[in-house]
This record gives C-alpha cells, structure tokens and sequence, in this order.
C-alpha cells in the first residue's frame, strides 16, 4: 500500500506527516557527523536541535551555535548583520557556480552597490512585466503533459526543465531548448562531484585552496564561459532604440546603483546572470516538485487547489492574487522543504547572542529545515496543513519562518520565484490530477538545495 492511500484510508482523515530522514544520535562523534553532513546535513541534526532555543557545540575545535530563537535569529541577520559573513565552507561550495561578484557572495560596499542597483529589477511592477514569460513555459509544459497522457511523467526532471525555461526567457527572451541540456549537465556534474565539503574544506582557511577547490576552480572556468556565450547571443539579438526593458538582461543592462549612478562591471553582470538562472531555476523547481509530491499524497488538498483554479473567473486563474489556497500550498511546502535549509555565518568579531559570548571565527547556524519544523514554535510542525497560510490564520513569527531569508540579505527573487511557482502548479493541478506511482517514500535531502534522494513517477490524468 503507497503512503497516499494509507493517507486516505483513514477513517478520519489526520493531516498528512510526509517522511523525513531519522535524527542523528546526540552522542555522534565529529568524524561521524562530518560523514553525515557530506551525506546529507539534514540526517545530521538531533533531537536537541529540534527542541532547544540554542544548541552549542564544537566541531574541529570550532565552536558553533544553531540558534532556534527568533530574536536570536533577528540580531545575526537584522541588527548586528555587518558582523556576521559566509564562512570558508560556504564561499568554497557557492563560489565556482555563482562567483564571488555576484549579489549572493559579495560583502560590504560592493554587496550594497549589487543590492541598490539590482533592486528596481525585482519590484511586482518589473515581475509583472515577465509574466508573459512564465505563462509560455508553462503552457508548453501543460502541452507536453497532454502528449504523454497515460504514460508514467517524472516530475522532479519535468519541472527543472519547466524553471529553466522560466529562467532563460525572464532573463534573455530566448527559449532554452538549444542551450537546456548543457545547463543542467552543468547543474548535475557539480551537485555530484563537488558540492559537497570534505573535511579540509572545513578545517582549512578560504586562502588555502583544498584540492575539490582545484576541481571546482576548472570547473568554474568551464562554467563563466558558458555563461558568457548566453550573454553574446543574447547581445547579438539587441534591443530596439526607445523600447521598454522586454527581459531582466535588458533590466540589468540598464540598472544603475541609485547613489553612484556605476553600471555593473562585465564580470558582475555575469555573475549576476549566473546566480539568476541557477537560484531562480533550481529553488523553484526543487519546491514546485515537492508541492506536487505533497499533493499527490494528500489528493484532498489537490481537489482543494484544482476547485479553487477552476471557480475563477476566465483569465483570473491566471493571476496569483485570486489563489490564495494554491499560494497556501506553497508557503507550507517551503516550510517543510525549505530551498535553503541551511544559513552559516561566521562572526568577524566579538559579539553576545542569546547570552551567550560569541569570539571572533565562530559559527551561527540557522537552519530553516530546524527552525520551520521546530517543536516550540509550530503546532504540529512535521503535518502539511497549507491552512496555516491562509488569511486570517496568525501568520508565522516574522524570524520563524525564513523560506527567502531574512533581513538585508532576504533573497531578491522573492516575489519572482512565488509568482512562479503559484502559477505553475496552480496550471499543473487545475489540469490534471498528480498521482505518485512509486510507494517508496521520498526522503529530503540537504546537498546545496533540499533536493529528493530519488525521482519517483507519477500519473497525470485530465481532470
């Protein structure tokens, strides 16, 4: 019998507990964390970090903190931020795909300048403007699913391809058929080969280059020029004299820092492009699968997204403000699957947190797979139960619920990737009704992205 119909059997109907990884032992040794947290860092986390406001420890002769506290979590990220900056072992893992002038790695006076300059691009107003985008890749999607009606679709490929699609015409108004399999060969090659950290990833100083880091160093080279070529073609087909911006290229192109009047450097707006396309495409995808894994299991709540798709007037089902049930399902999915389970930040300085003294070099950790599933701050933290989301339900601690982040730092694309994401799945299920094929569970797991630790299949049937 699959999890979903032992789900459904039952005589009155409990909200759905979908499975996670179990939780570490309290008394593993550094070594056996270290193997838990290159598997999967999500299975490296025990009983305390789910219950404790603070759980302190040492790792290496390092001390860390995984703060739990809300107001813990507003003073590294709100009121002390400046304080606070990636770690070594961060930097090394996001640096070869992202760069290090990108708005998600850069620091101090040239984050400021990405941020003020970048800002303008990612208003509702400019997303508006890239709807039109979402919608075709969408429908194309919706289109394809038509053609293999009655034969088993993998969900998790389907919508990397359907994000990535999103992605390239948002960003270069060109669709990604030519170029989508070399991005996502890239994608796969370095979540498999070198974005895990070892241990001397941990251990050594960022100047000290580990040998993953000379792997990730060609892999890098490889990467930029990729992302150069998208740019030249992009280039290549130009913009006409006095038309409005027509992608975010054109947006970025464009932007300029509000105090400075500085463009972005050749170098930046790769970056920038790069950390576009791959968190844009991979974060959104990663949720719209879990959405729909989450859906296909409780099949009440998908009759619920599918009624509220289909009692829209003609045309206002393809506006998010009218889903607020299918928006509902998003913002509980990325409760309990998280994008960006994990926040590390070194201090680089002094400081007090939740009483206790922070030295200069140790880690705060804060963890949105804890924290949206921590004991003291949900009821019933491991239930999907989308109605927590719904107006007049009391919204979530600000500082308790971190999909996008938080702060100065909270992720740009915000509005952008929810706008996407309600749209596409409120297209998928309003459709077709999502049934999982396979009965084995699908675990999470926490490598980059809380990515699945296998791709099931599923059925989509024409409702």
């Amino acid at each position: 019998m699959s999890i979903a119909e032992a789900h459904q059997m039952s005589p009155t109907r409990q909200p759905l507990r979908p499975p996670s990884p179990p939780r570490a032992p309290e008394t593993m040794t550094a070594f056996g964390r270290l193997a838990a947290i290159r598997n999967n860092v999500i299975a490296s986390w025990g009983d305390r970090a789910y219950q404790d406001d603070v759980v302190r420890g040492r790792f290496f002769g390092q001390s860390s903190f995984i703060l739990n506290s809300p107001d813990a979590i507003r003073h590294v990220l709100v009121d002390n931020y400046e304080n606070y900056i990636r770690t070594a072992a961060g930097i090394r893992v996001l640096r070869p795909m992202l760069g290090e002038q990108g708005l998600l790695l850069a620091e101090g006076r040239a984050w400021k300048h990405q941020r003020r300059t970048l800002a303008p691009a990612f208003t509702p107003r400019a997303v508006a403007t890239l709807v039109p985008h979402m919608h075709s890749a969408i429908d194309e999607t919706l289109a394809e699913f038509d053609d293999a009606r009655g034969r088993p679709v993998d969900l998790r490929e389907a919508m990397q391809r359907m994000a990535l699609e999103i992605a390239g015409r948002t960003m270069f108004s060109f669709a990604m058929g030519k170029h989508g399999r070399t991005l996502r060969d890239f994608v796969i090659e370095y979540g498999t080969r070198l974005a895990r950290p070892n241990f001397l990833d941990l251990l050594l100083p960022l100047a000290w280059p580990t040998p993953q880091d000379i792997a990730r160093a060609a892999f890098r080279r490889r990467w930029t020029a990729f992302i150069a070529q998208l740019m030249a073609e992009r280039r290549a087909a130009g913009k006409l004299e006095g038309a409005p911006p027509r992608d975010l290229f054109d947006l970025m192109g464009a932007a300029r820092d509000p105090e400075t009047g500085e463009a972005f450097s050749e170098p930046q707006l790769g970056d920038q492009v790069a950390t576009m396309i791959l968190a844009g495409h991979e974060t959104t995808a990663t949720a719209l699968f879990w959405a729909l894994y989450l859906l296909a299991l409780d099949q009440p709540s998908q009759d619920q997204v599918a009624a509220e798709v289909r009692g829209q007037p003609e045309g206002a089902a393809r506006e998010v403000e009218h889903l607020t049930f299918t928006r509902a399902v998003i913002d509980e999915t990325t409760r309990l699957y998280p994008p960006a389970f994990l926040i590390a930040r070194a201090a680089a300085g002094p400081d007090v947190v939740a009483g206790s003294a922070v030295r200069k070099g140790d880690v705060m950790l804060i963890a949105p797979w804890l924290l949206h599933r921590h004991e003291k701050l949900w009821q019933d933290p491991g239930a999907f139960m989308p109605s927590r989301f719904l107006p007049g339900s009391a919204p979530p601690d600000r500082f308790a619920y971190l999909p996008f982040g938080v702060g100065a730092r909270v992720c740009i694309g915000a509005h952008f990737a929810l706008v996407e994401a309600t749209l596409a799945l409120s297209g998928i299920v309003g459709r077709f009704r999502v049934e999982l094929l396979n009965a084995a569970p699908v675990m999470p797991i926490g490598v980059v992205t809380t990515q699945p630790d296998y791709s099931p299949m599923f059925r989509l049937t024409p409702r």
